[in-house]
């Protein structure tokens, strides 16, 4: 097992990021949707253990995500009601755009604390990027709420799989250019 102060793999984070949600896509094309409910919260726990193993910590993303599926696929499971693993993104989005609204209403920018060892902004900046993280989760909330009302499973299991990735995705490349407005110079490249 790795020291805790040495480098987690590159694997591990795109591991514990998608792979619970391929566990899931896959079954549910091959056994159908309680099968893989349970399968998204093996794999979610499998991924909270890897990611625990390797850097000590769990973020706090992910733990969220992993108690709303414990939750949400325990009621399905026990229930036997698709309805619950469908409402959880909704819920996870939910609660995210809460945090990030709650965090700006105090002047704290919660999403400092979730990426401030992977960049550097400025007070600003991270305020902007809350801001539009806040209202990316709300928007996913929502779409999340209507894909469920109106579309079949199978499409919402597209739309919940690659499509909510694909859509975070885009929206990230669009968050490049305020982050990088908002980045404090390198004090190593201020000096040259």
């Amino acid at each position: 097992m790795p020291v805790s102060n040495s480098p987690a793999p590159k694997w591990l984070k795109p591991t514990v990021d998608f792979g619970p949600l391929a566990v899931f896509l896959g079954l549910y094309w091959l056994k159908g949707l309680l099968p893989a409910t349970a399968a998204l919260m093996a794999a979610t726990g499998i991924a909270l253990a890897l990611s625990f193993a390797f850097t000590r910590k769990v973020a706090l993303m992910p733990l969220v995500t992993a108690l709303v599926v414990g939750v949400f696929g325990g009621l399905t499971l026990w229930l036997n009601d698709e309805t619950f693993i469908m409402m959880k993104p909704s819920i996870v989005y939910g609660l995210f755009a809460l945090v990030l609204g709650g965090g700006l209403a105090l002047k704290r920018p919660t999403i400092k604390a979730i990426l401030g060892e992977a960049m550097h902004l400025d007070d600003d900046g991270w305020r902007r990027l809350s801001l539009r993280f806040c209202l990316f989760f709300l928007a996913m909330a929502l779409a999340n709420e209507v894909v469920r009302r109106v579309a079949s499973m199978d499409l919402w299991v597209l739309w919940k799989v690659p499509g909510s990735m694909v859509l975070t995705f885009i929206f990230m490349l669009f968050q490049m250019p305020l982050i990088r407005r908002h980045m404090p110079p390198d004090p190593a490249s201020a000096g040259e």
